[in-house]
């Protein structure tokens, strides 16, 4: 089995990309919520409004994981430019390690996102 080096220059190009994805999260979020408050003015039906208010909790929770994943990517940022300060441009098995946990946990966040839109889009076409 052949080891492959992971420099700092890969990962730090994969932050970027779930930056960006989850700036896209945040922005499609407060276009979400924005088309709830229009809904809240329409109906006044109580199980109508318990979905609404279903759906801006999950926008809250989201808005709460976002700005997890935002952190945790600052902090192994971090990490990974004092490698570099330091000169090592290849990381060791920790770093590695941390980043393939923190892409998984990317990757199960954004399944999360992606179904609650599914389910907030079917639910829009819907009540309409």
């Amino acid at each position: 089995m052949k080891n492959e080096l992971i420099f700092n220059s890969d990962l730090h190009f994969e932050h970027k990309q779930w930056r960006r994805e989850l700036f896209f999260w945040e922005d499609e979020l407060k276009s979400f919520k924005n088309r709830l408050e229009e809904l809240v003015i329409r109906w006044t039906d109580k199980n109508m409004l318990a979905q609404l208010d279903h759906y801006q909790n999950q926008f809250i929770i989201q808005e709460n994981a976002i700005d997890e994943l935002q952190k945790d990517i600052h902090i192994h940022e971090t990490n990974i430019a004092e490698s570099s300060k330091n000169g090592y441009d290849v990381l060791d098995t920790l770093f590695v390690k941390k980043h393939i946990e923190f892409r998984n946990h990317m990757e199960t966040q954004r399944n999360i996102y992606n179904n609650l839109k599914k389910e907030f889009f079917r639910f829009l076409s819907e009540f309409m």
